[in-house]
């Protein structure tokens, strides 16, 4: 799923296109993807794009007539430019924004098709659609470790809630803890202050350096191909490679359609933690260290 770095490189690179552009037509090729419909959806054609912001891992076209399009990509939804009109089909092709300069395509790949559109009307209405997370990258210490004490969860879980931290996914989640030292079962209780301080300095510093990384390889353009594999990550994706710090092999725990890496010298003293189906099949010959 694009997580905050994605979304802020999206919005940069696509308002240079269209802020100031008028938003002549939407064409959606899958009903599912419209989950509103008070306005309706053609209410947001022929009105200027006057605001672009991100609203946790989503993205806002603000329109004249305090009209706001919200698109949530979820795991698999992507945007293409075309600086054409184009024509839409396919499975993976859902809809297209024309703007009097171009044209956003929204993709998005898998069968599981998740991602949405919204229209709706007023900032009260737009701030509906905001989980509440505090924002990261613009929080001091003292909001993030009071956000982050709220509730007693594991950082993972922390991390990862909307409701707490805004734009943090899986894959960067890992990345933090990682950079950070500390195991991603670890409670939010049990953190000291210097653990907090350095899961802050963490959590700024990758999601910052990957921003950066992201805006350098896109290049001024709106970049094709957003994945959370990428071959600068220490240790997501990154299973049974060596970690890029110490060369221990990296570990993870499974659970549903989710995956924690993380390195077991780095970042839990050597313990293997429990993966959910594997320790249960291999019960007492389980591994718990190194």
């Amino acid at each position: 799923m694009p997580e905050l770095p994605d979304i802020d490189v999206y919005i940069e690179t696509i308002g240079t296109r269209i802020i100031g552009q008028t938003l002549t037509n939407i064409r959606v090729s899958k009903p599912f993807l419209v989950r509103s419909f008070d306005p309706p959806l053609p209410a947001a054609n022929n009105n200027k794009v006057i605001a672009l912001r991100r609203v946790g891992k989503r993205i806002a076209i603000g329109l004249e007539g305090e009209l706001w399009l919200i698109l949530h990509l979820m795991i698999a939804g992507r945007l293409h430019w075309r600086n054409d009109t184009v024509r839409i089909g396919g499975k993976q092709q859902l809809a297209a924004l024309d703007f009097s300069s171009g044209t956003l395509l929204l993709t998005e790949a898998g069968t599981r098709k998740r991602a949405s559109l919204h229209l709706v009307r007023g900032l009260d209405k737009l701030n509906g659609h905001d989980p509440g997370g505090i924002e990261p990258l613009e929080c001091d210490f003292a909001s993030f470790s009071g956000r982050l004490l709220k509730e007693n969860r594991t950082l993972k879980r922390a991390l990862t809630n909307p409701r707490m931290i805004s734009g943090i996914g899986n894959a960067y989640s890992d990345e933090i803890l990682h950079a950070a030292q500390l195991s991603p079962v670890r409670l939010t209780s049990q953190l000291d202050n210097e653990e907090q301080r350095r899961l802050f300095a963490a959590t700024q510093s990758t999601l910052m350096d990957a921003r950066e990384r992201l805006r350098i390889a896109a290049a001024g353009d709106v970049p094709g191909k957003v994945t959370a594999f990428c071959e600068e990550m220490a240790v997501h994706g990154k299973f049974g490679k060596p970690c890029p710090v110490c060369g221990t092999s990296v570990a993870r725990i499974r659970y549903k359609n989710n995956e924690t890496n993380y390195c077991p010298a780095c970042q839990t003293g050597g313990k293997i933690l429990a993966d959910r189906s594997l320790s249960r099949l291999l019960k007492d010959d389980w591994p718990d260290t190194l």
